[in-house]
């Protein structure tokens, strides 16, 4: 694999190292170190030379390999370069005449998900800036499924309408649930086993609860690798109770999608053949340059673009010269669209799904190894009050960065994300390691 290493000068001030994960200050003394006032004019360019070496020096290095703080990490090359040819070829992917490549590319990378997914009658999809996203259009397209008259009519044409969705999913289904005027209080969360996977004859329950009460279940939100756990919830089960009741199932993938690519892990996805869409995030697992989120649909009626199409005229002009079934713009909510799906197609070109795969197989095995590493150690206990005084500790070093919080009635724990293809044995010793020096007076 081709490993860049970006070095910056830092005026040789030896005080820093270089390979911190951050240097950290607060608010108020980060302000002072940038200078960030604008003014009337310019600086010179050894000035702005300066303010780009800062803005390097002073973020959060989320490429080192001791960065495990949030599900994302490392530095793809590929992807890398990607993203610097999209901003600099600067086109908007709305239309196939403004964005000819990068439209033909989208198709390309969604109709390989589609396949790797297992739809193989195909489907649908539009790459997103972010999995929330992606996760309020599974909202937005399942009430329209249902009630197509309440994109024209609004809210009126509705009944009561109710989200299931497990206890430990994303806050971006409550969010989409406010946005488009269903309301937090008709989302109605099941609970989930010990492992945070979501109990099937508990979903069974809570949708003969919502009946009862005369509002009607349209949609279930499962998750494939959830937030905190990082659970799977069990797709083929829950497939079977919305066969059943007619509800629309969409797989929150944004985190676990990429397991699908291995052949020893796709068991944890098993059935997500059956469900009406899926986001995933290529940006997580796999390490595409942010943000690259995909939102895919099983369907092959249009109905994504039917449900967000707006027709505007000087755009999707239907009597243009070549297949406008090629302008994807009115699938999206969006009008301006980066081309993020070259981040996600550079690089498997360069890779290939092989070595995708084991990208996968690799950070599971280091999740692995540092889980049977903890089982070994002695003094490591979870107190409420020690995990922040150790987190403060460790981003004031800048030795490395996780994060931690509680769950439910326990105390809080840090919370391993093993990404990067850089991580070694080695790093995940030095975490051990370095939770045990940073708390032990504690």
């Amino acid at each position: 694999m081709l490993q860049v290493w970006l070095l910056v000068d830092l005026d040789s001030d030896t005080s820093v190292p270089v390979f911190q994960v951050c240097e950290w200050h607060s608010p108020e003394q980060l302000k002072k170190l940038l200078d960030l006032e604008l003014r009337d004019r310019g600086e010179p360019e050894s000035e702005i030379l300066q303010r780009c070496r800062d803005a390097i020096r002073y973020s959060v290095k989320t490429s080192h390999p001791r960065f495990f703080n949030q599900l994302y990490a490392g530095m793809e090359p590929y992807s890398m370069v990607a993203s610097f040819i999209a901003e600099a070829v600067k086109t908007n992917l709305y239309t196939y005449e403004v964005a000819p490549v990068f439209t033909l590319m989208e198709d390309a990378v969604l109709r390989k998900m589609i396949k790797v997914i297992g739809w193989e009658e195909g489907g649908d999809g539009i790459f997103n800036p972010g999995g929330s996203l992606s996760n309020i259009y599974a909202v937005n397209l399942a009430r329209y499924r249902y009630c197509p008259d309440f994109k024209e009519v609004g809210m009126f044409s509705a009944p009561r309408l109710v989200i299931l969705t497990s206890q430990e999913c994303h806050y971006s289904i409550s969010k989409g649930a406010a946005l488009m005027g269903i309301g937090t209080k008709n989302v109605y969360t099941v609970p989930t086993d010990e492992r945070g996977r979501m109990i099937p004859s508990a979903l069974e329950e809570k949708i003969k609860l919502a009946k009862s009460e005369g509002a009607v279940p349209f949609m279930v939100n499962a998750t494939a690798g959830t937030t905190v756990l990082g659970a799977f919830d069990p797709i083929d089960e829950i497939a079977d109770i919305c066969e059943k009741h007619n509800l629309w199932l969409h797989v929150d993938a944004c985190w676990g999608g990429a397991a699908i690519m291995s052949k020893k892990h796709k068991h944890l996805l098993k059935g997500i053949h059956r469900v009406d869409s899926v986001a995933w995030n290529p940006h997580k697992m796999l390490m595409a340059s942010l943000q690259c989120s995909a939102f895919l649909v099983r369907d092959k009626t249009s109905l994504l673009q039917r449900c967000h199409s707006a027709r505007a005229s000087y755009l999707f002009q239907q009597d243009k010269f070549y297949d406008v079934s090629y302008d994807t713009g009115d699938k999206s909510v969006q009008c301006s669209r980066k081309p993020d799906a070259f981040k996600f197609w550079l690089m498997w070109k360069a890779l290939g799904s092989r070595e995708l795969e084991q990208r996968v197989d690799r950070a599971l095995a280091m999740a692995r190894y540092l889980a049977e590493e903890i089982k070994k150690r002695e003094g490591f206990r979870l107190v409420l009050e020690v995990a922040p005084v150790v987190k403060q500790r460790m981003m004031k070093t800048g030795s490395m960065m996780t994060g931690y919080q509680p769950l439910g009635e326990k105390a809080n724990f840090f919370r391993m994300v093993v990404i990067s293809p850089q991580v070694s044995r080695q790093d995940l010793d030095f975490v051990l390691d370095e939770i045990h020096n940073l708390g032990k007076d504690l």
